[in-house]
């Protein structure tokens, strides 16, 4: 028999091991509970507990250790977040690439994959790439990859990239990383209709801690904050918004994939025609959401870059981005991006390779469910 997850037991494993006891506020706790009931009914094999069992301990401890550390620095609280630049889209459209381009720029700040994890005490500026956290991290890494070098075919990622907003709003339970865990319906619909308010004032604070020591203009990425928006703008009114575009039959098949490896390692069996269902679903979902925004907020308060000319031409893209944004495409942003893209050429780990038919999907399926976007973006075909 499957093992039960009690949210206010992992709360109190997460309060032993850190030895703290105060969260910031209790946003998280519907979130929690709403997950792990549809957990409990989807029944996942008891190494798969184990292993959710760990990630949302890590989740509570992160949120303990941050409060505490606010609660010593409440000055913090007080900077302000400026100008910060969002990288969004359907998922698996080029946000990657484009959130590594801009954090080779020396005067942007990213959320490195290493502080995100494990942000307390955050880092001075010039040891962002030199903490002993980050060392250790890239060790591990460089074991993981020698050891199963076709991972790197699926998500392009490093201790020291910067990685997505995703892997901290996790802490307040409102995330698609935490659907993502197996075939959680329940879940997800309860989470498309989530107000993200407490979740976006948690990713301030994040920030806020983050920059304690190591302040600048922050670049961001995650494909789902396309479906907050409005959220995301109460917490951040001048904020930056930049949405990638391609190819969403591509794109679909390339999130089928991905989440597929997650669903392997995390539930009994893998569901092909659900992940077909569930992600063509949220990529649909992803379009319509920033079209509606976009609606309301005008057609210029969102900068579009295509993934296409990103792969085709990339300096010449950035620095258009850059006009765009409003900022200067200096010679150190030009050189930080050509050593990147030399460093990491396409396929440098082989080739992501999936089809939409292994989903049940093909273009003639999701060609109306994409149509408002089709019609409105005249975007590259792949395939």
């Amino acid at each position: 028999m499957a093992q039960i997850l009690v949210a206010d037991e992992l709360i109190e494993q997460a309060q032993r091991s850190t030895g703290l006891t105060r969260f910031d506020s209790d946003s998280f706790r519907e979130g929690l509970g709403v997950f792990l009931s549809d957990l409990k009914r989807s029944a996942p094999p008891d190494a798969a507990v184990e292993r959710i069992r760990g990630s949302v301990i890590g989740a509570l401890s992160n949120r303990l250790k941050i409060t505490a550390y606010l609660e010593q620095r409440p000055e913090l609280l007080q900077r302000p977040v400026e100008r910060p630049v969002f990288v969004f889209g359907v998922p698996r459209t080029g946000t990657t690439l484009l959130s590594n381009l801009l954090a080779a720029d020396p005067a942007r700040r990213s959320p490195l994959t290493w502080e995100i994890d494990d942000p307390v005490p955050p880092a001075a500026a010039a040891m962002l790439y030199t903490d002993p956290r980050a060392l250790a991290r890239l060790e591990m890494e460089r074991k993981m990859l020698a050891a199963r070098p076709e991972m790197g075919k699926y998500y392009r990622n490093s201790a020291i990239y910067p990685n997505e907003c995703m892997f901290f709003i996790m802490q307040d339970f409102k995330a698609l990383i935490w659907e993502s865990r197996g075939k959680l319906p329940n879940y997800r619909d309860w989470l498309f209709q989530a107000d993200l308010a407490s979740t976006y004032q948690y990713h301030k604070r994040y920030l806020q801690l983050l920059a304690a020591e190591a302040p600048g203009t922050w670049n961001l990425k995650m494909p789902s904050h396309a479906l907050w928006l409005p959220a995301l703008l109460k917490v951040y009114p001048d904020a930056r918004l930049v949405w990638t575009h391609r190819d969403p039959y591509t794109a679909t098949g390339s999130f089928c994939s991905l989440i597929s490896l997650s669903h392997q390692a995390f539930t009994a069996a893998v569901d092909k025609e659900w992940l077909g269902q569930d992600c063509s679903f949220q990529a649909v979902e992803h379009a319509n959401r920033i079209m509606d925004a976009r609606d309301q907020l005008g057609e210029d308060r969102i900068i579009d870059v295509h993934y296409a000319d990103l792969m085709r031409k990339p300096l010449e893209t950035m620095r258009q981005l850059y006009q765009a944004l409003g900022d200067d495409f200096t010679q150190e942003a030009e050189a930080g991006m050509s050593s990147w893209l030399a460093d990491n050429p396409q396929d440098k780990f082989g080739k992501h390779e999936y089809k939409l038919a292994q989903f049940g999907l093909s273009p003639e399926k999701l060609a109306p469910r994409f149509e408002r976007y089709l019609s409105r973006y005249e975007v590259e075909r792949e395939g």
